[in-house]
């Protein structure tokens, strides 16, 4: 049972009505919240408590399965309209967590969730510390969401103004892939599998592959994207922090101060690519219109509020390697992008090719591990084995396995876990500033020449996987993409 005060900055917000609020609901129906807590929620908008406690039960109404219950977890909810700039208002503010402080007998135990545009995080922060909100008394911990900054100067301008009030280990950036059930799988199926454990490494694996594929557009988010794009939305944090879960050495235990250690080390052993090599090893692409299965999709610069002259990647695709002894000349491919074939995150472990003994005429396949993070959670491993029949031939036999869609019902959803883990003072899921620091150093170059326009910006048709640049890049070096879906569309006509 925790004893806790949360209070949300952006209470009003999407985020905090779609996740934050079912994920509190479910740690309370769990028991890691019980009596001892309360929420203040802050926004400008000016809500009473009933407001709030309505639109908590409202988010919350697809859980509720017994009415009491939810209704006395919403009397938990308060409501304070705030304005992040006006230090009064934190005057206020202190004043509220000091009484539900003692009315709930949290222990001043304080965690700060700021569900809010990025430019304010120094700000709050500040005030959280000059108007003694945060007293050191019990534990205060501070939840940041993405972006954390747009470049490395950004990022280290927004930790340095988070430093002056917030010591590091106070400090959780919030990635919610971290907390989808496969992501952290990768522990349990590295580490406690003596099988692969012992060759993951560049003596048998070939490449890894991490795709991040969208079927959507922009949507609603052309104004935000068209100043961000893939590399910046998808690379930087998502694909590089797998990336260091999947190249990482193994930890000395299961603790969260020994595999930050080890994810640091990996990001920080990827090399920095020259602009030549940002060049031949990395793709840049923009959808453009095309008919899909039975639909038509307009071109990302005909998307509302994007510069119809827009230069932004809507995909980005590349090779990167990590000189860290376990995989020194392995290549880890990746791609990301808007309106590719299927929605889709999965990781591919290509291991390396077997001499064969059974003739030219026996086409032996690659080992493959893969991991399926969404829409579907699961993994499975591609062998070969002898078919069935009176002569000897090969063929591939494919050892599947999906998480049950009841049981996925009921794990913990990525904030709930997030949440839960940020209680417990467990940073293992959560960004730190070492490997921020590192992953936008590295971004930062890819940038700086994609910048320029010293690379092609390729188009790709709305629907496919991507550019045939990106697939290019992987005949290079005498592989290709494991996961073709775009291929079984062509195959109808679609």
């Amino acid at each position: 049972m925790s004893k806790v005060l949360i209070t949300i900055f952006g209470a009003t917000g999407d985020l905090a009505k779609r996740k934050l609020y079912p994920s509190l609901y479910r740690l309370y129906k769990s028991g890691v919240l019980e009596e001892d807590f309360a929420v203040i929620g802050t926004a400008r908008r000016p809500w009473t408590k009933e407001m709030y406690e309505d639109v908590v039960h409202e988010s919350i109404s697809s859980l509720i399965e017994n009415e009491e219950d939810a209704k006395t977890f919403a009397s938990h909810f308060y409501y304070q309209a705030h304005d992040v700039n006006d230090s009064e208002h934190y005057e206020t503010l202190r004043e509220l967590s000091n009484e539900l402080g003692e009315k709930y007998d949290t222990d001043h135990n304080k965690v700060f969730f700021l569900a809010m545009a990025p430019e304010f995080f120094g700000t709050i922060a500040s005030h959280l510390k000059s108007e003694h909100i945060t007293d050191g008394k019990g534990y205060e911990r501070l939840i940041i969401e993405k972006p954390f900054g747009t470049s490395l100067a950004t990022a280290e301008k927004l930790n340095d103004d988070l430093s002056k009030a917030f010591s590091e280990d106070q400090i959780y950036r919030i990635d919610h892939y971290l907390g989808k059930e496969m992501i952290q799988n990768i522990f349990a199926i590295r580490f406690t599998n003596f099988v692969f454990e012992k060759i993951w490494n560049r003596d048998f694996i070939d490449n890894i592959q991490i795709t991040f594929a969208e079927s959507i557009g922009v949507e609603d988010r052309g104004g935000y994207y068209d100043h961000s794009g893939a590399l910046k939305d998808m690379v930087q944090n998502h694909i590089l922090q797998v990336l260091s879960l999947l190249a990482m050495d193994k930890p000395k235990t299961y603790h969260s101060k020994d595999i930050l250690a080890e994810k640091i080390k990996a990001l920080q052993s990827i090399k920095i690519p020259t602009t030549e090599e940002v060049k031949e090893d990395f793709v840049r692409g923009q959808y453009v219109e095309n008919d899909f299965n039975g639909q038509h999709f307009v071109s990302y610069r005909d998307e509302s509020q994007v510069d119809p002259e827009s230069t932004t990647e809507t995909f980005a695709s590349g090779a990167f390697f990590v000189n860290n002894g376990r995989f020194n000349d392995v290549p880890f491919f990746f791609r990301t992008g808007k309106r590719m074939t299927e929605k889709g995150t999965r990781i591919n472990i290509i291991f390396k090719k077997e001499d064969s003994i059974f003739g030219p005429d026996q086409k032996l396949q690659q080992n493959v591990l893969t991991i399926y993070i969404q829409p579907t959670e699961g993994f499975s491993f591609l062998m070969n084995g002898k078919e069935v029949g009176k002569d000897f031939n090969i063929g591939e036999i494919k050892l599947d396995f999906r998480h049950d869609a009841a049981i996925l019902g009921n794990s913990p959803e990525a904030y709930e876990k997030l949440i839960y883990d940020v209680l417990k003072g467990d940073g293992s899921n959560f960004t730190h500033w070492d490997e921020l620091k590192a992953s936008w150093t590295l971004i930062d170059k890819i940038v700086d020449v994609w910048s320029k326009n010293e690379v092609p910006l390729y188009d790709y048709k709305a629907g496919t996987m991507g550019p045939k640049a990106s697939f290019d890049l992987l005949e290079k070096y005498d592989t290709e993409w494991n996961w073709t879906p775009d291929e079984w569309y062509k195959e109808r006509n679609l």
